[in-house]
């Protein structure tokens, strides 16, 4: 099934085939109608709602044999709707390396990815705040394709995710991913962080952040 927000049903539809298009270059509702056998209005009307939706922006104007013919093209907000071939990667990777190395060294690797990537990240995520912390690693979960949210346990803090786990698609076979997310959020807040996540036909994150937390052990 293409995409998080819309099912294969979308795609289906005419405005899904027009989103398609787009995203292969046809750039203008001249060359959509063309393609789909449709008139100008009809496509144009399709074309209104998808900007209206934010899936699609205008880029500039087209030469035309008339007039110019405005171009569109997909938002950042669209792209994440189309499948890409990260996870079957990432499943591969881990297997190679979990086949070559051992358990502690696969961790290490994990945390040492984790720490390069939040520090990309670490100008940009600074709080004061327990909450303004937990808040951060919220919003970097949603950044990698992720839905979650915050709830206060305790003297804790989760985040968690009722679906929409960034890693569903490796997490059952390597649920070491689970480690390097677990790593990458306590780079970006500078607290102590433990996973608590549920592995499964559907996964779901849970980030316990703050408090007195088991050290992780590294799976043998």
């Amino acid at each position: 099934m293409k995409g998080t927000k819309f099912g294969q049903s979308f795609f289906d539809s005419t405005r899904g085939r027009v989103l398609d298009l787009i995203r292969k270059g046809f750039t203008t509702v001249e060359e959509l109608a063309r393609e789909l056998k449709l008139t100008d209005n009809a496509v144009r009307s399709h074309v209104i709602t998808l900007e209206r939706d934010r899936l699609v922006e205008q880029h500039g104007l087209r030469k035309g044999p008339r007039k110019p013919h405005f171009s569109y093209r997909l938002s950042p907000e669209a792209e994440q709707l189309f499948p890409k071939a990260y996870h079957a990667l990432l499943s591969q990777l881990l297997v190679v390396l979990k086949m070559r190395l051992e358990p502690a060294q696969l961790h290490e690797i994990l945390r040492e990815v984790a720490s390069m990537f939040a520090a990309g990240l670490g100008a940009q995520r600074q709080a004061e705040t327990v909450e303004g912390k937990a808040q951060n690693a919220l919003e970097v979960l949603d950044e990698l394709g992720g839905s979650a949210r915050i709830e206060k346990e305790e003297d804790k803090l989760l985040v968690r995710s009722n679906s929409g786990c960034p890693f569903s698609e490796v997490v059952t076979e390597h649920p070491e991913i689970c480690r390097l997310a677990e790593s990458l959020l306590s780079e970006i807040t500078g607290m102590k962080v433990c996973e608590r996540c549920e592995r499964g036909s559907a996964p779901r994150c849970t980030f316990e952040i703050g408090g007195e937390l088991e050290s992780p052990v590294v799976p043998a």
